[in-house]
């Protein structure tokens, strides 16, 4: 009689893996015995002759719809099919960002995990050198990306068969300048013809180019982050600023001690006469006036008065001019005053 429609089986059974032997065998019941022949769907290429079809090393490729069929002289069987679904483990762990070009701070950004699997794999996010997920969905994205966010990124992916990760992808955000701090070295006081160096730093991706000034003045002194004084001068005392693209700060003046103060005198009518002291300090000084051999200051105001001055008053004076950073006197200055 004609072959009955074939039986069909896998071995080993249960679950296929890739790189696994596989062999399909067909059998069926008939007088005289059946010849067999092998096909997979849509395709009409025999594969196989015998009863058994066989993969030394199965790949997914291999996946598919087979079928045979047995035939003897008396006639050709029905087909009998069979499923193929090799399982593997993720191929191709690959990542894709999306903008692709520049990162910039407070965009949007995400980034998407993509492979070859079979189950379907699932995907987790890692920051290079963290230890936990960041998630464990296929796309992990940024709503507003931050300058904290930089770093290298990487996903795995995994099902059942294995688990493998993806190359790190650079995440560089790019962002203005913070508004600049400036420093001065040595801090503290500053006192005149020492070495003095101003910094002007910023935090910004790309590095900031710094441009020094000084107040009023729109020449720049130094297009390096530092601006330095090798011996400081009063004439250096004044208002500096650093500029980064659209920001500035201030540095207000460094302090020099009191120039050597100069006296003036200008009598009055009546037989009033005053000295007055003078001096250049920053910041500005106090006075005292003495009189020549005299231990006690005489005032302590920028002006010594004498409201009617008397042959007694005669004599050499002087004024000191002091800040918190020095002291200096004057010239004496003769007083003669003659009788009338």
């Amino acid at each position: 009689d004609a072959p009955k429609p074939p039986s069909v089986s896998v071995s080993p059974s249960g679950e296929i893996k890739e790189g696994t032997s596989v062999t399909l065998t067909c059998s069926s019941d008939a007088n005289p015995a059946s010849a067999y022949v092998w096909y997979k769907i849509n395709n009409q290429t025999p594969l196989s002759t015998d009863s058994q079809l066989s993969f030394k090393s199965i790949q997914p490729a291999d996946s598919g719809e087979y079928y045979c069929t047995a035939e003897n002289r008396l006639g050709t069987s029905t087909p009998t099919n069979i499923s193929v679904d090799v399982k593997y483990a993720p191929k191709f762990v690959s990542v894709t960002v999306s903008p692709s070009n520049e990162f910039r701070e407070g965009g949007a950004v995400t980034l998407t995990c993509s492979s070859d699997a079979n189950p379907a794999a699932q995907y987790s996010w890692y920051k290079k050198n963290g230890q936990k997920p960041l998630s464990n969905e296929r796309q992990l994205s940024f709503s507003s990306i931050q300058p904290s966010d930089s770093g290298e990124y990487y996903c795995t992916a995994q099902n059942k068969v294995a688990r493998k990760r993806s190359e790190s992808t650079s995440i560089d955000v790019k962002y203005a300048p913070k508004p600049p701090s400036v420093s001065v070295s040595p801090s503290g006081e500053i006192k005149e013809n020492i070495s003095v160096t101003l910094t002007c730093s910023s935090d910004a991706n790309p590095a900031s180019a710094y441009v020094w000034y000084k107040m009023n003045n729109r020449t720049p002194l130094s297009t390096d982050s530092q601006l330095s004084f090798k011996s400081i001068q009063s004439a250096d005392s004044g208002e500096y600023y650093c500029t980064i693209q659209c920001c500035h700060i201030s540095l207000f003046s460094p302090a020099d001690a009191p120039k050597p103060p100069s006296v003036s005198v200008r009598p009055s009518e009546g037989g009033a006469v005053t000295l007055t002291c003078s001096s250049d300090a920053n910041p500005a000084a106090q006075y005292s006036w003495y009189k020549k051999n005299g231990q006690k200051p005489l005032s302590n105001e920028r002006q010594l008065s004498f409201s009617s001055i008397q042959p007694s008053d005669s004599g050499q004076y002087y004024c000191t001019a002091q800040n918190k950073v020095g002291r200096k006197r004057s010239e004496s200055t003769s007083i003669d005053v003659k009788c009338g």
